[in-house]
């Protein structure tokens, strides 16, 4: 019985066509047409009236849609008493709309994959040695887990193994299992490998990767896709043409059944199905990919994107600076400098702060906790630190507590971060972050598909900027900037629409101002990932690329469906028009035009891979290859 209400329940309109139309066939073959006749009219007639409140509401808050196409053809065959293809364009758009909504839940069936798998348990261990089963929700920092063969890893967390595999195709798009070490992070979500492990909880389960990825995968269900305002596009031209075809068919006839013939084919179905299918279908395959874009409106900005800004640190870098060296100031030992800045910044987001720290514990320093904390985007983090105020950050930030504060001396590659302690300079750490090896490639890449204006954004110095952009291929390069100096430069540059590409606090108010923000969501800050539009899910620059190729498959995809649905249709109204296809007739063809377009809408979910030889791995191989001397 369920099987049978499931159905009905989520399409009760079709169902009520369908049982009106075999009442109608009933009474036509009981010889009672007359009774057949007014049953199709008062049922279309309802069906009407409700279309034409949905649609003056509609018209009332500016949106002019297609309906009014299918109102008319209803009227129009009722008017001429061709009642049975009536209630065939009822079951028509009925049909479409349900056709629409399984189409798009295959679409879907990868981004809502995600939803289905979500860890929902954790193996606790006690005392060392015993193990509870707990709700992953009752997982706390520092807690030691137990993950089983071929389990979710339930929270984000540190690996206490020498050695593990896992797979992290759902979380990042990597197809090929990856391996950990002792002390390295591993991602919740990701499927354990064959062998038991254990880990420390490093993060809640609301605070953990995968719940993330759960939080932008509901805003990407949730977002509207710009599929009404692109068939909307087409119409007001759709209606006016059509209408124009029918009326000059009925006045050169003088037969208004034609008319009525061909409105019948008139019905814009292919324009309000056709796109949203397509678009749905390119964002279950950028969460394929590890890829999360939120909405068909992002799809649309990829792909007709002109123009590309990167931050520089985590983003064209790898984001793992390297501590070069310490410059104390006279009075201050350099390890004093380093500990007392690694206290300060060891709970900052910033990947400067993350060298810092790691340099100092990897030296051996102690880490003393850090109170009464604040942190300044884009400027830098004040803290007491054992009875003593630290101010880590830029040096305009230092020279604000300490006019005497001066910049390091700094080579190419390097950046600096300066340090004041009870009021006084300290020092300043200089560190060097080196360009991802494949981010060349990737900028050369983005210009071959159109983007011919790429700009670099940075808050480091001029020197470093310059350097790492000349590496990269990028000739314009902003550097010194605050977080606004972003926003006003992505709001000043001509060639639109703009992609922001960065992946830290800084650069969300940037990433909310770009027509598309991409985060860099990986590593980046959960600020970055909010404020973005797409959020790559796997530390790879390339994956910029990839978007853009789906974005315009998309898109692509979605127009080629609207047109081959437009060219149909009037290829046959103008066939009607000359009386050749019945109203009834029509009606069955204009379904075959509906099942073409969505098909066709449905390659949005295939299309070419990514380019391995954008990735980050070739791109290191192919370095490490040639800095190997040829034995010849």
């Amino acid at each position: 019985m369920g099987t049978l209400v499931g159905p009905f329940r989520r399409y009760p309109l079709v169902w009520i066509t369908l049982v009106v139309g075999a009442v109608v066939f009933v009474l036509l073959g009981l010889g009672e047409p007359g009774a057949a006749r007014w049953t199709a009219t008062v049922f279309v007639g309802l069906v009407v009236a409700r279309t034409t409140v949905s649609m003056l509401r509609d018209i009332l808050h500016g949106h002019w849609g297609l309906d009014v196409l299918a109102v008319v053809a209803m009227v129009a065959t009722i008017a001429v008493g061709e009642y049975v293809a009536a209630v065939i364009i009822v079951l028509m758009l009925s049909g479409g709309e349900a056709l629409e909504e399984y189409a798009a839940g295959r679409a879907r069936a990868e981004l809502t994959a995600l939803l289905d798998r979500a860890p929902q348990r954790a193996h606790r261990v006690v005392d060392g040695t015993a193990v509870e089963d707990v709700p992953v929700g009752l997982v706390a920092v520092d807690d030691l887990l137990l993950v089983r063969p071929a389990e979710l890893v339930p929270v984000d967390g540190v690996l206490l193994e020498d050695e593990a595999s896992f797979d992290e195709s759902s979380l990042t798009g990597e197809s090929l299992p990856v391996h950990r070490g002792r002390g390295e992070s591993l991602l919740s979500g990701a499927v354990n490998g064959a062998s038991a492990v254990r880990m420390r909880a490093t993060a809640t389960s609301a605070d953990s990767q995968y719940q993330r990825i759960l939080q932008l995968v509901a805003a990407a269900e949730d977002a509207k896709a710009p599929t009404v305002r692109l068939a909307d596009r087409y119409a007001v031209p759709f209606t006016a043409v059509s209408l124009l075809i029918a009326g000059l068919a009925w006045w050169l006839s003088g037969n208004p059944v034609r008319f009525a013939e061909v409105l019948v084919l008139a019905t814009p179905c292919p324009l309000l199905i056709a796109a949203p299918v397509a678009f749905m279908g390119g964002m279950s395959r950028s969460a394929r990919a590890g890829v999360i874009v939120k909405g068909g409106a992002t799809l649309e900005g990829l792909a007709r994107a002109r123009s590309v800004a990167f931050d520089k640190t985590g983003t064209l870098s790898h984001g793992r600076p390297e501590l070069a060296r310490v410059d104390a100031a006279p009075g201050f030992e350099p390890d004093e400098v380093l500990r007392l800045a690694a206290a300060a910044e060891q709970h900052s987001p910033h990947v400067l702060a993350e060298g810092i720290t790691r340099t100092a514990l990897a030296r051996g320093l102690r880490v003393a906790p850090a109170s009464e904390t604040t942190e300044v985007p884009a400027h830098g983090v004040a803290a007491n630190v054992e009875g003593r105020e630290v101010l880590v950050g830029k040096l305009a930030f230092v020279q604000e507590t300490d006019p005497l504060a001066h910049q390091a001396e700094l080579g190419p590659g390097h950046t600096a971060v300066s340090v004041a302690v009870d009021g006084r300079f300290a020092g300043n750490l200089v560190l060097t972050d080196a360009l991802r090896p494949n981010a060349a490639a990737v900028v050369a890449a983005l210009r071959q598909r159109g983007l011919a204006h790429v700009v670099m954004l940075t808050g480091d110095n001029t020197a470093t900027g310059r350097m790492l952009a000349d590496q990269a291929g990028i000739e314009e390069v902003h550097a010194h900037l605050l977080p606004e100096d972003k926003v006003r430069l992505v709001a000043q540059m001509p060639d639109r629409p703009v992609i922001m590409v960065g992946d830290g606090v800084n650069d969300a108010p940037v990433l909310a101002v770009a027509e598309v923000g991409i985060a860099m969501g990986a590593r980046g800050s959960t600020a970055a990932s909010e404020a973005a539009d797409v959020v790559i899910m796997r530390d790879d620059i390339a994956k910029v690329v990839q978007a853009v190729d789906i974005g315009r498959h998309t898109y692509r995809v979605a127009l080629t469906a609207i047109w081959i649905g437009v060219a149909l249709s009037l290829g046959l109204m103008v066939v009607a028009a000359f009386g050749h296809i019945p109203a009834v007739a029509g009606a069955l063809t204009q379904e075959l035009v509906d099942l073409v377009c969505i098909l066709y809408a449905l390659r949005a979910r295939s299309g070419a891979p990514a380019d391995p030889a954008l990735s980050d791995v070739a791109q290191t191989r192919v370095e490490q290859a040639a800095a190997v001397p040829s034995s010849g």
